[in-house]
């Protein structure tokens, strides 16, 4: 046990998943991934906002699919072979969900130092920095660490969750 909690308080390393939408490097903690599936065919939803493409069918379960890309303003994420949807758990002011992330390409699991985590930038980004946890420094390379219970609002869990979802077939 005692073990336990000095391991805890000398870690200062957290693994993060990383991916790739458009020419930046994003990641998430893996703590809240669930799963990386491959990208399929989605049931659309009425009066979502444009970021939520729609939803699938996962073991029984429905899960909302967000487009990170439109989520930023961005535009859409561009649905390549190496797209892929990552499955996530979000918790947020005591509300939970389970929702699957649209990304370009899954990159790699990483470990980044905090000292090597600098906090948002306040201007330039195109990202609103409420969104974010910071960023990671990486060799010659930033990436953007996302607070991934921030990017999706409580007004959009809301709507989620009192959604008439369609029935699987």
């Amino acid at each position: 046990m005692s073990s336990f909690n000095s391991a805890t308080a000398t870690d200062t390393r957290q693994q993060y998943l990383t991916f790739s939408l458009g020419e930046e490097i994003f990641a998430v903690g893996t703590r809240n991934v669930r799963e990386i599936i491959e990208y399929g065919h989605l049931t659309p939803v009425p009066l979502m906002p444009a970021s939520i493409l729609g939803v699938i069918n996962l073991r029984g379960g429905v899960v909302p699919i967000m487009d990170l890309r439109q989520r930023f303003g961005q535009g859409a994420t561009q649905v390549g072979r190496r797209t892929c949807i990552v499955i996530l758990e979000v918790q947020r002011e005591g509300a939970e969900q389970v929702i699957g992330i649209v990304v370009e390409a899954v990159n790699a699991v990483l470990e980044i130092p905090e000292e090597d985590i600098e906090p948002p930038p306040s201007f330039g980004s195109h990202i609103p920095t409420d969104f974010l946890i910071g960023m990671g420094k990486l060799e010659n390379r930033l990436v953007v660490l996302i607070d991934i219970g921030r990017v999706l609002s409580l007004d959009d869990l809301h709507l989620l969750a009192s959604a008439e979802l369609p029935r699987s077939a």
